[in-house]
């Protein structure tokens, strides 16, 4: 293996396989789970089907505006091109502005991605997302994909609130201390 694909499958590794596997989890659960809400409630919208009492029901939407059912203006081609554009745009910031491959910003990475796909795939083959979790105290109705990226951005964004630059600081004071260690004559006691 040349150098060049070694440093390509290390980076791979490094940055990309944990995002993977959690955005394709995501994706195959989002994806069952709107295929068993369509064998079970059928195609009808507002087709509903109580779990837990007055609080927990299935009702099947056919959302055509953004997460839960905002915006809901007919533009779902806009919506597409714009998820797809936020995807990439997530994964170029997590590679270039995030600090280094921490295990928390990968998992957030793959929950953003994970259900953005999901609700992608629904707009391509319906032109519209198929939402059915019903909380009735919450003011829309969605499903695991918008659950995954709601809970990916506000742990994110969590995460660099609380962390801020912090590893970026410590990066630059080791380096700092590496310059100074590899500039020292060794020749000349205490330097």
């Amino acid at each position: 293996m040349t150098d060049s694909r070694r440093t390509a499958w290390h980076e791979l590794q490094r940055y990309w396989l944990r995002p993977a596997v959690i955005a394709a989890t995501i994706l195959a659960f989002d994806q069952v789970t709107k295929a068993w809400v369509l064998n079970t409630l059928g195609t009808v919208e507002g087709t509903t089907r109580p779990l837990l009492g007055d609080w927990l029901s299935l009702t099947l939407i056919h959302n055509t505006g953004i997460a839960f059912g905002m915006f809901d203006a007919g533009f779902s081609h806009v919506f597409t091109a714009t998820s797809i554009i936020i995807s990439l745009g997530a994964m170029y910031f997590y590679r270039y502005h995030l600090p280094g491959p921490h295990l928390l910003s990968q998992a957030c990475l793959g929950l953003i991605v994970g259900g953005a796909v999901g609700n992608i795939i629904d707009r391509l083959r319906f032109g519209y997302v198929i939402d059915f979790v019903h909380v009735h105290w919450f003011p829309g109705i969605f499903n695991v994909a918008d659950s995954a990226i709601t809970i990916g951005v506000a742990v994110l964004a969590l995460f660099l609130l609380l962390t801020g630059d912090g590893d970026r600081r410590r990066a630059a004071s080791d380096d700092a201390l590496l310059s100074d260690l590899l500039n020292q004559d060794p020749r000349r006691p205490g330097s």
